[in-house]
């Protein structure tokens, strides 16, 4: 009870959590074990809209056959169950840096969720699920900067790691005080464009969804993430990781997996996320990466053992953003007043090569890698 009650006044008051240790975390890692990943119905998106803090979004990352690399964001918060706020994020990275960055954010007025909780609305946006449960519809007039009109269509299944896709955290494991879960999309078809006060720029090419929640502070959920999106002609890998905050004895917990047009190849926690080489940034005191080695490991339906490999340097990085200089007020007030909590995102895109072995069957495809990693704390 002692422990659940130090837990409420970090929620509420911002202060660092007390070291637990790593019986106070359940990774999706112990389920996956078992059942290392589970295809996703229409009932797996729907939006949970916490009363309580809670972090939850649906984003839509592009890659654009013109080398526009982009991302559409909706974000839900909610600060102690006192104050929920919503966000409309647009990014847009050009070619060869042709163009400066080009970034929109703009809070949400009126929103609202259909019955079904499948359908998030507000004004001026919508972002709607197709009755079959395989397209999603993303508009926006929030921003004359950026008025987006997209459509993602599923053409490899979804899945979330795991029997439900969470890691519990929390003493008491039939109480748990917090969760996180990941749920994706690995592989689309894009359509439609992105009007900007330059022009219209269309999207048509790939894309990746993530429907993810964090219910509890983003900060004392994880101090370091590793997003991958990997997109060629036959293969998509993704895969999200983060490592724990002390609190939580700094556990590894990763999730992801290999599609292609119509299957999931392989996923589950079974993968790794490594910066194999680093270098200073004396201005955000991180240790920026400058190569990365990502692998993949598991098994197709049928029993055949999966590996796969996406390595080398990371070149000129596409942004560095400083999160708290950017993020809306709401953010801040769940995030702002720990001591050390400093986040800013190192975003990458380059081509690179997939090597893939299915079975005994090995090949090497080339393709676009947009990826990030995030440092909190």
């Amino acid at each position: 009870m002692f422990a659940w009650a130090k837990q409420q006044v970090a929620n509420v008051a911002g202060t660092p959590e007390p070291e637990y240790g790593p019986e106070a975390i359940r990774s999706v890692a112990d389920q996956a074990k078992t059942v290392p990943y589970t295809e996703l119905t229409k009932d797996d998106l729907r939006w949970v809209a916490m009363q309580s803090t809670c972090v939850e979004t649906q984003s839509f990352y592009l890659m654009a056959d013109s080398g526009h690399l982009g991302m559409a964001q909706v974000i839900y918060s909610n600060v102690g169950g006192i104050r929920t706020t919503c966000q409309f994020n647009t990014k847009i990275f050009y070619p060869n840096g042709e163009r400066p960055n080009l970034w929109s954010s703009d809070p949400l007025e009126n929103y609202s969720f259909d019955d079904d909780m499948l359908c998030f609305y507000a004004d001026n946006v919508a972002v709607t699920l197709s009755e079959d449960g395989n397209q999603y519809t993303i508009k926006s007039a929030t921003n004359d900067n950026s008025i987006v009109n997209l459509t993602f269509t599923k053409i490899a299944p979804g899945f979330h790691v795991g029997n439900d896709g969470k890691s519990y955290f929390g003493t008491d494991p039939e109480n748990p005080w917090g969760a996180m879960r990941h749920a994706f999309w690995p592989r689309n078809k894009v359509e439609g464009a992105i009007i900007t006060k330059d022009g219209e720029l269309d999207f048509k090419g790939k894309g990746f969804f993530v429907h993810a929640l964090q219910g509890m502070k983003p900060h004392h959920a994880a101090a370091k993430w590793t997003f991958v999106n990997f997109q060629s002609p036959n293969y998509s890998a993704v895969m999200m990781e983060y490592i724990t905050p002390p609190s939580y004895a700094s556990t590894v917990v990763n999730v992801g997996g290999l599609a292609r047009d119509g299957e999931v190849i392989a996923a589950g926690s079974s993968n790794s996320a490594v910066h194999t080489e680093i270098k200073d940034d004396p201005e955000a005191d991180w240790p920026e990466p400058s190569a990365v080695k990502y692998l993949w490991s598991g098994h197709t339906k049928d029993g055949r053992e999966v590996s796969a490999t996406l390595e080398g340097p990371l070149g000129t990085r596409l942004d560095r953003v400083d999160v708290m200089a950017q993020v809306p007020g709401f953010v801040k007030m769940i995030v702002g007043g720990v001591a050390g909590t400093r986040p800013y995102i190192y975003q990458y895109g380059l081509p690179i090569e997939l090597k893939i072995k299915i079975g005994e069957t090995e090949e090497t495809e080339r393709g676009v890698l947009f990826t990030e990693a995030t440092f909190i704390s």
